[in-house]
């Protein structure tokens, strides 16, 4: 009795509308067409063909690539750093603050960064005598905006994430090493490592996932722009339901692929933690 009212609003919620949409992927669902008409496996087929979908999956396979590196080593290394510090709880806090704000403020907070004009990052460029760039406008370097606006959002989440790796982490270990004579890389590499695997396949595999959601930056950065340069699978997703002629049930398809990829690497992260380690 006590877990119907959660049973019912996640049934409602979740399993209805994931149920709606896999029904909606196998007709030509439309805003205004009085009646569905059953297409079979037709939605899912055109996406082979599909020439943006594919540019809007390699833009989104480059930008999860790319930032998983900096996701892994910049919060890694603030956490080795702020560890054992004594302002450990108020930098904690500092780092974190930006993961706070809504992906929208993150965006509009960059989008005037990068600003060509009026943006800090170009002034400071000129001062030091060199050409303002217009970062968002640039297809060389548009995706790479977005990885670092993202980088600089998520940081104190898993800076957090790891901090909470490392003061589990038993502190005998490192003493009885530093007896038998091993330096701090020593100790990095034979304990902090090996005893932080499975935070690390935590937070790659988490970053995977939410890397295949990538929406919200780039709705608002860019828009998918300049061309196809930063589109993603989402947004691709977004305009075929809500932009061009409201096409339900090829968005309904594409949502379902990108669901498919998505349980892949959730079903890995589970086999892979599933061996937790002990310490």
């Amino acid at each position: 009795m006590f877990l119907a009212p959660g049973l019912l609003l996640f049934v409602v919620f979740r399993v209805y509308p994931l149920l709606e949409g896999l029904r909606l992927s196998f007709t030509n669902a439309r805003l205004g067409r009085p009646s569905l008409a059953y297409v079979g496996a037709a939605n899912y087929t055109r996406l082979l063909d599909d020439t943006r979908f594919h540019v809007s999956l390699a833009n989104t396979a480059f930008y999860t690539i790319a930032s998983t590196l900096p996701i892994l080593v910049i919060p890694l290394g603030l956490a080795l750093a702020l560890n054992r510090g004594a302002l450990r709880t108020v930098l904690r806090g500092v780092f974190f603050f930006p993961f706070t704000l809504s992906v929208v403020t993150v965006g509009l907070t960059w989008l005037w960064l990068l600003d060509p004009v009026v943006g800090p990052f170009n002034y400071y460029l000129r001062a030091a005598g060199v050409p303002a760039r217009s970062w968002l406008a640039d297809p060389s370097t548009a995706m790479w905006a977005i990885i670092a606006t993202t980088v600089w959002w998520v940081t104190g989440y898993y800076l957090v994430i790891y901090l909470a790796g490392l003061q589990d982490i038993p502190r005998d270990l490192y003493e009885a090493a530093a007896l038998d004579g091993a330096g701090s890389v020593r100790r990095f590499w034979a304990i902090t490592l090996p005893l932080l695997r499975p935070v690390l396949l935590f937070v790659v595999v988490t970053h995977i996932i939410g890397s295949f959601q990538l929406f919200g930056q780039v709705f608002v950065l860019t828009g998918g722009g300049p061309g196809d340069a930063t589109r993603t699978v989402v947004q691709h997703l977004y305009e075929a339901a809500f932009q061009n002629f409201f096409q339900f049930g090829a968005a309904s398809a594409m949502a379902w692929v990108l669901f498919a990829i998505i349980l892949v690497f959730s079903i890995l992260q589970f086999r892979l933690l599933r061996g937790h380690t002990e310490y």
